[in-house]
């Protein structure tokens, strides 16, 4: 994706996240100690005509890495500070974005974080990853879900904030899917990111990547939804914005 200064930035791809509410926490991630692999390759829409077949783009280093987190950061800050100012609310963004390492070398409400990880951790009001997963990713697969990953991470801590319950696990996360989609999709309409080729075919792959199990009960705890109910909540947020994604 691009930022609003026009400056390419490289898409932090990766974060092939699952999140589950445990500890006070919404705890996620992969099992394997490998990197995310792309998702196969699917029938491409007419959204991102001429999109690369491969989601890599060549970005390597950690700079560009932190680079790219830190933009995501920001445009999610800014854009849920703009809409709680324009509800008359004040906006506390979320207190600090957290790298580890080590199984457990951050806690969210007493509980260590596993490796292979994405979080946001609602008894500290932050958001948590493993570098080295993700920097692995980033490498592997492309830029622009990072994103995603933030923004659905960011959008737990705002669903926090509006006092937003579930009686389901896989109601809250789709819910945040589509707010994650809301965030993106108005930040490009009000250019404050710019959709780079292929950008949306890597929203979709890696949704696709990140749905249940497909024999997993919808009302496990821990069900964040199938791939299609992932995709479906995400765009719906991204083509309509926030009304769509069931706040009020």
């Amino acid at each position: 994706m691009t930022a609003r200064s026009g400056r390419p930035r490289r898409p932090l791809a990766a974060a092939l996240v699952a999140l589950v509410v445990a500890a006070g926490c919404a705890v996620g991630g992969v099992s394997p100690d490998e990197p995310p692999q792309p998702a196969p390759q699917q029938p491409r829409g007419s959204a991102s005509p001429g999109a690369p077949e491969t989601r890599a783009d060549g970005s390597t280093s950690v700079a560009e890495f932190q680079e790219d987190l830190e933009v995501a950061v920001d445009k999610a800050e800014l854009y849920w500070g703009a809409q709680f100012r324009a509800s008359g609310e004040r906006f506390q963004p979320i207190r600090r974005v957290v790298p580890y390492q080590r199984d457990g070398e951050v806690s969210c409400g007493g509980q260590g974080l596993p490796r292979n990880n994405a979080v946001y951790c609602s008894a500290g009001d932050f958001i948590a990853y493993d570098v080295r997963w993700s920097v692995a990713a980033f490498r592997q697969i492309g830029d622009a879900f990072l994103y995603y990953l933030l923004g659905h991470e960011y959008a737990h801590g705002i669903q926090l904030r509006l006092g937003i319950r579930s009686e389901f696990t896989i109601q809250h996360e789709l819910q945040a899917d589509c707010m994650a989609g809301a965030y993106l999709g108005d930040s490009v309409r009000g250019r404050q990111l710019g959709l780079a080729d292929g950008d949306l075919d890597e929203f979709r792959d890696g949704l696709l990547a990140v749905g249940d199990d497909p024999d997993q009960p919808w009302f496990a705890e821990g069900s964040h939804g199938t791939a299609e109910q992932r995709t479906d909540s995400f765009f719906r947020g991204y083509e309509k914005g926030l009304p769509a994604c069931g706040l009020g």
